[in-house]
């Protein structure tokens, strides 16, 4: 449960800000030839993605007192495992709302922003928008955004409702149905990446045409009988 919490959070911060940075790696980028303010804006942000999520789930989960009731093998993911998340309100709140809700919103705004940003700017300097141009970045960040939206957000939501009046009806969704799309991300981000690259689509069908061509092994083989 510790080593999912922490690369759940560490993903999910990593993903907003790099949401972020990526309007000063557009818009600014000579503010970051400044080598403080790459380690500020830059270095910084990320290895806090990093190390946040080890030392804050070392204490909720590693270190937090647990009874051990909780601890039930037959219901799925053996049950309430994280202790925090029904004994404390309020960090049960925090985790949800800060470590979960914010990096979600983060994302979602910032890859919109992003993509309104770059149509603004097209306009100021009397730039006719080319869709061609700008569609395959537009894909690319709202697909990102849409799959972090539709796999989170359900859990975000659900999860603060939990805190604020439980219910068992809402806890079978979650363990049962809603906690499992966020391993949708882990199977679907990868391959979305890949698939949005300029030419990576052009390098799979090379590959493929070079495993579908058949060798002349048996052509070869009787030139080679013919000249013995």
């Amino acid at each position: 449960m510790y080593i999912e919490s922490t690369l759940d959070a560490a993903n999910e911060f990593l993903v907003a800000v790099i949401s972020i940075q990526r309007h000063t790696l557009i818009f600014q980028p000579n503010l970051l030839h400044i080598r403080f303010k790459r380690y500020l804006l830059y270095y910084l942000p990320l290895l806090f993605c990093i190390i946040y999520p080890v030392v804050f789930y070392l204490g909720t989960i590693i270190l937090y007192s647990c009874d051990e009731a909780q601890w039930n093998f037959t219901l799925n993911a053996c049950g309430d495992t994280i202790c925090y998340l029904s004994d404390n309100e309020i960090l049960a709140g925090y985790d949800w709302i800060v470590n979960t809700g914010l990096p979600i919103i983060a994302i979602i705004l910032g890859n919109v922003i992003l993509v309104i940003r770059v149509i603004r700017q097209k306009h100021r300097r009397q730039r006719t928008v080319s869709w061609s141009k700008q569609r395959h970045m537009t894909i690319q960040l709202i697909s990102i955004s849409s799959l972090y939206l539709l796999t989170w957000l359900p859990n975000v939501i659900i999860g603060v409702m939990q805190q604020i009046n439980p219910s068992d009806y809402l806890y079978g969704i979650e363990e049962y149905i809603v906690s499992d799309l966020t391993y949708l991300i882990c199977l679907l981000l990868p391959w979305m990446c890949l698939g949005l690259l300029p030419d990576f689509k052009k390098w799979m069908l090379k590959l493929l045409r070079r495993v579908k061509k058949p060798s002349n092994i048996v052509g070869t083989t009787t030139l080679k009988t013919r000249q013995n």
